[in-house]
């Protein structure tokens, strides 16, 4: 039997999940679930009766969070799917870099600079990330909302400090 100081364990994280599983019949339109590893949000959500099978089916129709991108599924009722955790916050606009990198403060002083002004499916800045560039060339005070699920955020709105 080996001694216990010539023992070694592998470190990990937390164990924190990026999703939960939730039944299929309890989703309901606007909320939140994963579509082909995607996170979306439920635009359409319908049910079909009991087949021959035993079980009702659920067709549910989602945009990705992120890319706007259509998804959809068919599952039944009884079994589970996987549900994203989604966090919403604001943080304060400090700069904009050349390349579109925005430096946000964050509530313990420190800086966030990993984030990109939001872009669409064409690659071209979008209307919020235009909306931000003009208030911040007007030399106004900027909150943004980020959206974070699956190991990834993204700015997804801006609105003037008062």
């Amino acid at each position: 039997m080996e001694d216990a100081d010539s023992m070694t364990f592998d470190g990990g994280d937390a164990g924190a999940s990026h999703t939960i599983p939730m039944q299929a019949g309890s989703i309901k339109k606007n909320a939140f679930v994963m579509l082909k590893d995607h996170p979306c949000k439920v635009v359409d959500y319908s049910t079909s009766k009991t087949g021959k099978h035993g079980h009702a089916k659920a067709h549910i129709i989602g945009l990705d969070i992120f890319t706007g991108k259509k998804y959809e599924d068919i599952c039944p009722t009884s079994h589970n799917m996987e549900v994203p955790v989604v966090k919403r916050f604001e943080l304060q606009l400090i700069d904009i870099t050349s390349d579109g990198f925005c430096s946000l403060l964050l509530d313990n002083g420190d800086t966030k600079d990993d984030l990109v002004l939001p872009k669409d499916s064409d690659g071209n800045y979008d209307d919020v990330a235009k909306n931000i560039q003009n208030h911040f060339d007007n030399g106004k005070s900027i909150l943004v909302t980020v959206l974070a699920a699956c190991g990834f955020e993204k700015i997804v709105a801006a609105k003037e400090m008062v």
